[in-house]
């Protein structure tokens, strides 16, 4: 459980909405959160929301963007080598 302390203004607001919306004031305060996190996610970089993704799968060879035409000449050429 956390505890927040809230200016009189965004308690009277937030008794109003939940009234209104016949919510209680935690799932009013809960759906500002998500609304919160969702944004603060999607202000996030590329390289940040995939960074404990990158390199998981790799082949251990660190030249190839550099070779990488070669290596589909070589695989092209194998698979169509007339025998």
């Amino acid at each position: 459980m956390t505890t927040v302390r809230l200016p009189i203004e965004y308690k009277q607001k937030l008794e109003v909405l939940s009234v209104l919306k016949k919510k209680s004031k935690s799932e009013l305060i809960k759906e500002a959160l998500d609304i919160f996190f969702d944004t603060e996610e999607s202000e996030m970089n590329s390289y940040e929301l995939g960074k404990d993704y990158f390199g998981q799968y790799g082949s251990g060879r660190s030249d190839l963007s550099t070779t990488y035409k070669h290596e589909l000449k070589e695989k092209f050429h194998a698979k169509y080598r007339t025998h």
